[in-house]
C-alpha cells in the first residue's frame, strides 16, 4: 500500500507539472499575436545581433528580428503542426488498426505484410525522402510525416484491439447478434481509447522533435514563418559568439518533449494503477 501511495503521488506530482508546462505552451501558441513583445517576422538589419533590452528581451538574431517574438510564434508553429500530424495519423490509424484487429483472417494477414514493408525502413529517414521528394513546406511535411508515420501506431492499436476482442463482454454481444460496426463503436473502441490518449501524448514530443529536425535541415517549415528547428538552423553560423541564439529554441524543445513524455508516463502508470487495484486501496 506504501508502494501504491508512493507512485501515486509521484504520478500527481508529474502529471500536474508537465500539464502546467503543457496548458503554458498551448497559451503561448494561442495567443501568440498578443504576448509577443514585436512582429516576429520584422526585419531590421540595424539591430542586429543585439542583446537582451526592454524592447527585444532576449535580444536580436542576424536580421534584426525579436527573438522572443520568434520563440512564442514558434511555440504556434511547432506545436500546431504536431498535433495536426498526430491528428491526421490517428484518423487513419484508429479506424485502420481497428478493423485489422477486430475482422482479422485475411484482411489481418494483409494489413500486417503492409506494414511490415514499410516499417522495415527506419520512419525518419523515410519522411526525409519524402519530403525530399515532394519538396520542403509545411503541407509536404505534414504529408510525408502522415503517409511514414501512421502504419507504426496502427499495428499498435491492432494490438489493442487483439487484446480485448476476445473479452467475455465482447463474445457476448457477438454471441447475441449485436452488428460488427456497433460492437466496435459501444464496445471495441471505448476500451482502448484510454491507452490511444497515452500513446498520443508519449509519442507527440517525438513528433515535434522530427518537425524541428526537417526544419533543420530545411525540408520542413520555411522563411519567414518562426519555426524552433529553423530557428537552430539559421543561428549555426553565429554560434561561437552567439550561442545564445541556439541555446534558446533548444531549450523550448526540450521543454515541451520532456512536458508531453512525463505527462503520458504519469498518465501511463495512473491508468495501470487504477486497473491493478483501484488506486491506493
Amino acid at each position: 500500500m506504501k508502494i501504491k501511495m508512493r507512485r501515486l503521488l509521484l504520478n500527481y506530482k508529474l502529471m500536474i507539472i508537465s500539464s502546467i508546462i503543457i496548458l503554458g505552451m498551448i497559451g503561448l501558441a494561442l495567443f501568440a499575436s498578443f504576448l509577443a513583445p514585436n512582429d516576429p517576422n520584422f526585419v531590421d538589419i540595424a539591430q542586429k545581433l543585439q542583446g537582451p533590452s526592454s524592447q527585444f528581451p532576449l535580444g536580436t538574431d542576424h536580421l534584426g528580428r525579436c527573438i522572443l517574438s520568434r520563440l512564442i510564434f514558434g511555440t504556434q508553429t511547432s506545436l500546431g503542426t504536431a498535433i495536426l500530424v498526430m491528428g491526421f495519423m490517428m484518423f487513419i490509424s484508429i479506424p485502420l488498426g481497428i478493423f485489422a484487429g477486430f475482422i482479422g483472417g485475411k484482411v489481418d494477414y494483409l494489413f500486417m505484410r503492409i506494414c511490415d514493408i514499410l516499417m522495415a525502413f527506419p520512419s525518419f529517414l523515410l519522411s526525409l525522402a519524402l519530403v525530399g521528394i515532394l519538396g520542403p513546406g509545411l503541407f509536404n511535411l505534414i504529408l510525408a510525416m502522415v503517409l511514414v508515420q501512421w502504419v507504426y501506431y496502427a499495428r499498435v492499436i491492432r494490438g489493442m484491439v487483439l487484446g480485448v476482442k476476445e473479452q467475455n463482454f465482447i463474445v457476448a454481444a457477438k454471441v447475441c447478434g449485436t452488428p460488427k460496426f456497433i460492437i466496435i463503436l459501444k464496445h471495441i473502441l471505448p476500451a482502448i481509447i484510454s491507452q490511444v490518449v497515452v500513446l498520443v501524448f508519449m509519442d507527440i514530443g517525438g513528433v515535434i522533435l522530427a518537425i524541428s529536425s526537417l526544419s533543420f535541415l530545411g525540408l520542413g517549415i520555411q522563411p519567414p514563418e518562426a519555426e524552433w528547428g529553423m530557428m537552430i538552423n539559421d543561428s549555426k553560423p553565429f554560434f561561437r559568439n552567439y550561442p545564445s541564439l541556439m541555446l534558446y529554441p533548444g531549450i523550448m524543445i526540450f521543454i515541451v518533449v520532456i512536458a508531453f513524455n512525463l505527462f503520458g508516463e504519469a498518465l501511463k502508470d495512473a491508468l495501470d494503477i487504477k486497473r491493478a487495484g483501484g488506486g491506493i486501496g
